[in-house]
């Protein structure tokens, strides 16, 4: 029998990898002994594996620098309207492979790695995840206890950034406004210096390198010394470290909260910095020049736009706002329709937990002059609302910025909304969740401004670089197109009854099965049975993803093979992966119950390798490259109407499992492209939600006495047949689950367990099985981020999104 092909021979038959040219390769290898040599100051009898990835990112760091410098005299040379899109995350997870495969270099750098002795998935291996998203702080581990790991990715350095210290730009915090006939003044700040970080961001074999510009808190020279003496200077210079916290660390919540007075300061000061520098491009026009081009800001929206992607950047409305008014002295009508017809609001949460509501104190002592402002904006928002609405003063309380309370609070995605010209939610049914109760008076005002855009995935990442043998059969049925225009998948339909095409969909999926058992078997020191379905749920932990739910599947799976051991039960591996934040109790007690259930069944000899259960540990964007293509089945099982859209069920979509899900976020339109009978579709939907909340009500414990698997599971969970050693382990989770659940586990817990039998029966089928495979990943033309992004430019930005190529850096520009 001849050996499956290795993922790297494999993408060597790939032409979207790119043609190892012998000129190509020798002179990559040339670029690599140089760096090792005068970048690293290394030589071949002292290097490291880390010393060659990074001689490896700095040769292919070369090939993005001519393209940067160009793409960016381009933009000054056109004076396009620039995009900006602020965030406080960016989770990007690596970089050298995913620049190999947008530069088309794959099959170079492969054979120069090669050539010179080296293995090209060891030296990738080396790269940390860039830790800019959450995922990104406290790294969960499993087996009897888990332990948290700060993740410190910038320890060895970032060969991908450079830092412009030209750049630098003041932010000041604190102090007090001063109002005189001539305007406003900010005084008695105290300043801290913003430093630009640039990443490139390569597009698809265009030539184009846009940027990524991070921003890292830095202490001015003089910071504490003008009270200068020998005992205050010692303490001065430590006093410089509580100022360049504020980028030390990201705050590691997902879906919630925290009002603490470090991440407002963040909030304000990725925004403060970065408008600075919008302004700042905006006056110049010519590229190189300082000379300041641009001075009427009616301009600015013809410009610039500006996403706030969330309510974290929020403070770029009133910050715009304190530009415009206060230095620029416009006239605040003038000032506030420039503002609004640049700024723009994608929402990504209806849980009311995570909506940022800031304390007005921490407002008034921390950005004093911004309190002002949103109180004017406030001020004359709710005029506006009362010439539309005379006498209805419970309108004007729902929909004030201003939450009125024991502590007053700023409203930020009230303040988002009024401040932007486009609000958009993340899927369908988020959208119209949003206009139905979030922002209903927003929606009833303006409702014009309400839009939607599902959210996207790049099939460069999650597709051709994570699961090339897959991209490959693709390929040679419909060609490479696809890469660029992911609608033409439907073309795979075509196919839908070929054997050829259905045995090579299923060959894939078994050697990527085979390829992540090995990664468990090194890593976990576990071995899994490869012929058992692959059933994944990976996120964040959170109550509302229901990873309880799952659990109570996996416990009533268990007892039904030891219940009946000599039945034909379907294998199954079932893997649970995703962080918990620190400060959350409960997600971190879930973590534990799925190590305890995977200690006992794991070990239970009557089961056999026909169930095994994992917690996959520190799960981040590379371990997904891994997992997802292996996944024969993807959980998407949130409480209908609460998950915004969900991306991860995308790209098991996309790459071969199918899905066990709610009508929840993205699923809605997964089961609409793919054909919902493609779909194990389970679950109250959200109207069974909100019929069950406005009548009876969910009560836990008529389920519990109802179901007898459910009571039984329910029992065992209780009393300590997960956690002999300490009985009550479980207490807090089995009490939320009986007396506090919002999220309404029990309700579904039949549909759920009628519908994973589907699921086993069908498994047992592996041509019907792959079928459905096919129609889903035919289906997944709509889920790509540059359908995304091109609804955002057209719709939102009003830029149109362009396939051209700009030359090469060796070409004439034209």
């Amino acid at each position: 029998m001849s050996k499956p092909l290795s993922d790297h021979d494999r993408k060597k038959q790939i032409s979207v990898r790119g043609l190892a040219g012998p000129e190509n390769v020798a002179e990559l290898k040339v670029a690599f002994n140089r760096h090792l040599h005068f970048t690293l100051v290394k030589d071949r009898n002292v290097a490291t594996k880390r010393d060659y990835y990074f001689a490896l990112a700095n040769t292919v760091r070369d090939h993005l620098v001519g393209r940067w410098i160009r793409t960016q005299q381009y933009y000054y040379e056109k004076d396009p309207k620039r995009v900006y899109y602020i965030s406080l995350e960016f989770y990007m997870g690596r970089t050298l492979q995913n620049t190999m495969v947008n530069l088309a270099l794959e099959n170079a750098c492969d054979e120069a790695i090669y050539q010179l002795g080296l293995d090209m998935e060891e030296l990738e291996d080396m790269e940390e995840d860039a830790g800019l998203g959450n995922g990104g702080l406290g790294r969960l581990a499993g087996k009897l206890h888990h332990v948290e790991e700060a993740d410190d990715w910038l320890r060895y350095g970032n060969p991908w950034e450079k830092a412009r210290p030209e750049y630098m730009r003041p932010v000041k915090f604190y102090g007090r406004t001063e109002h005189s006939p001539s305007g406003v003044k900010w005084v008695d700040a105290q300043v801290v210096l913003a430093l630009p970080y640039d990443t490139p961001i390569p597009g698809y074999r265009n030539n184009i390198v846009n940027t990524m510009r991070l921003w890292s808190a830095k202490a001015p020279c003089d910071f504490n010394l003008k009270d200068f003496n020998v005992g205050g200077y010692i303490q001065a210079v430590l006093d410089r470290n509580l100022c360049e916290n504020i980028s030390r660390v990201l705050y590691p919540n997902d879906n919630f909260f925290e009002g603490k007075e470090l991440r407002l300061k963040q909030e304000y000061f990725v925004v403060a910095a970065t408008l600075q520098d919008i302004i700042r491009r905006f006056k110049v026009s010519k590229f190189g020049s300082r000379e300041i081009a641009r001075t009427d800001f009616n301009e600015l929206p013809n410009k610039v736009a500006i996403q706030l992607n969330d309510t974290h950047p929020a403070m770029a409305i009133p910050e715009l706002m304190r530009v415009l008014v206060d230095e620029e002295k416009l006239d605040w009508d003038v000032a506030w329709n420039i503002c609004t017809r640049t700024c723009a609001y994608t929402n990504h949460t209806v849980l009311p937990e995570a909506l940022e509501r800031w304390p007005i104190d921490l407002f008034h002592h921390l950005l004093p002059r911004h309190l002002e402002i949103i109180f004017e904006i406030n001020r004359r928002f709710l005029e506006f609302v009362a010439s539309k609405y005379p006498g209805d003063s419970d309108r004007l309380a729902r929909m004030s910025l201003i939450e009125e309370g024991p502590c007053k609070k700023v409203n930020m995605a009230h303040l988002c909304i009024v401040g932007s010209h486009a609000v958009n939610g993340v899927a369908r049914i988020h959208s119209e969740i949003l206009i139905a109760t979030l922002f209903k008076d927003f929606y009833e005002l303006e409702p014009h401004k309400f839009q939607n855009k599902t959210n996207g995935i790049t099939p460069r990442r999650w597709l051709v670089m994570c699961n090339p043998g897959l991209a490959e059969v693709i390929a040679e049925r419909i060609g490479e197109d696809f890469v660029r225009d992911l609608d033409q998948l439907k073309k795979l339909l075509k196919f839908i009854n070929d054997d050829a095409f259905i045995r090579d969909i299923a060959k894939i999926k078994q050697e990527n099965k085979l390829k992540f058992a090995v990664h468990l078997e090194e890593h976990y020191k576990v071995k899994i049975n490869p012929q058992s379905m692959f059933d994944f749920q990976v996120k964040r932990i959170h109550e509302y993803k229901r990873q309880l739910l799952n659990c109570l599947h996996m416990i009533t799976y268990y007892n039904r093979i030891k219940k009946e051991p000599n039945k034909h039960w379907t294998p199954r591996t079932i893997m649970v992966g995703g962080k918990a934040a620190p400060g959350y109790h409960t997600a971190k007690m879930i973590i534990r119950l799925i190590t305890a259930i995977g200690e006992v069944v794991n070990n239970d000899p009557v089961i056999g390798d026909r169930l095994k259960v994992l917690f996959l540990e520190n799960y981040r964007v590379t371990l997904a490259e891994k997992a997802i293509p292996s996944a024969d089945l993807s959980e998407q099982i949130s409480t209908a109407g609460t998950e915004a859209s969900g991306t991860g069920n995308m790209k098991f979509m996309l790459n071969g499992a199918l899905t066990i899900g709610t009508m929840d976020g993205a699923n809605v339109e997964m089961a609409e492209e793919a054909g919902e009978e493609n779909l194990f579709i389970f679950g109250m939907r959200v109207e069974d939600v909100d019929a069950m909340d406005a009548g009876k009500g969910y009560h836990a414990t008529e389920y519990y006495n109802r179901i007898p698997e459910l009571k039984q599971a329910m029992d065992q969970i209780a009393g300590g047949f997960f956690s002999p050693k300490q009985p009550d382990l479980f207490k807090e989770l089995v009490d939320l689950l009986m007396h506090h659940d919002r999220f309404k586990v029990f309700a579904d817990y039949e549909s759920y367990i009628k519908c994973q039998e589907k699921v086993n029966e069908l498994y047992k089928k592996p041509k019907e099985w792959t079928k459905k495979v096919i129609h889903n990943i035919a289906g997944c033309g709509k889920f790509s981020s540059d359908r995304t992004i091109s609804q955002y430019a057209r719709e939102i930005w009003g830029v149109e999104p362009s396939l051209e190529k700009i030359p090469a850096p060796d070409e004439q520009l034209k």
